[in-house]
């Protein structure tokens, strides 16, 4: 088999959740590309139907599925659905996550804390139980969990250290379940972006033009991420070329954590 052939995805079913925009779309873009059938989870049912047309007309098979993975019951009601309509997947990506808070420690609510530990590493656990636990029995499967660079360091101009807690344990529950799976030939691996400039990240830098300036200037390319470059990466940890890589965490930041 070449090395092309053990990139391609033609056959394998893949469940990208956070699959309508940002990252997670040009995730499951690259996945599609790669010949792969489609199953994208976002609550954002426009947004969603977007997602879908652009990768139809791409002729990329492509499923989408409304659900809200803000919490561990939301993410254990989609993958029900997803067993139950599409099958169980060979590949899994957790992207959807996010820190959508700005609240110094000292002054954080709890229910604020644990909300950001369920959207972004609780429903992880759910998802890679329920659709990675039924991967066990056919000895195949490839999970990817997307952790962040803020996993590894605390970056600077921002508050609330709930979101770095929860991309840590999400490193660490990689590694302990990549050593659980591995005898069943399940891979587990993370990917941790840094700064990329997804519509989201554009939104608030036109608000705060000064912080872009600011990030770029910590980036030893010069420069921040497009979501296209993350693509190639999530296709090479799903196919047949990583067979032998798990619970590795890929670093993409243009070197932001050299230093």
């Amino acid at each position: 088999m070449s090395f092309w052939d053990r990139l391609n995805l033609k056959g394998k079913k893949a469940v990208v959740t956070g699959g309508s925009r940002g990252l997670g779309f040009a995730m499951a873009q690259a996945l599609g590309q790669a010949g792969a059938e489609l199953v994208i989870a976002s609550r954002d049912e426009e947004k969603l139907g977007e997602a879908a047309s652009r990768l139809r007309d791409e002729q990329i098979t492509c499923h989408t599925l409304a659900a809200d993975l803000s919490t561990p019951q939301g993410a254990e009601v989609m993958c029900q659905q997803v067993l139950q309509q599409h099958g169980v997947p060979d590949i899994l990506i957790n992207n959807v996550g996010g820190r959508r808070i700005d609240i110094p420690t000292e002054e954080m609510p709890l229910e604020e804390w644990l909300r950001i530990i369920d959207l972004n590493l609780n429903q992880a656990f759910v998802c890679t139980k329920l659709l990675g636990g039924a991967m066990l029995p056919r000895r195949w499967g490839r999970i990817i969990n997307v952790a962040s660079i803020c996993a590894m360091i605390a970056v600077p101009h921002i508050k609330g250290r709930s979101y770095e807690t929860a991309k840590a344990a999400l490193v660490m529950f990689t590694k302990a379940t990549a050593a659980d799976w591995a005898p069943y030939g399940v891979t587990v691996n993370a990917i941790a972006p840094g700064a990329f400039l997804t519509d989201t990240n554009r939104r608030w830098f036109e608000q705060r033009p000064q912080l872009q300036h600011d990030i770029e200037q910590e980036i030893p390319l010069g420069r921040m991420g497009t979501p296209e470059e993350i693509g190639p990466l999530a296709v090479l940890l799903a196919s047949d070329a990583a067979s032998y890589i798990t619970g590795s965490v890929f670093v993409i930041d243009g070197g932001r954590t050299l230093a």
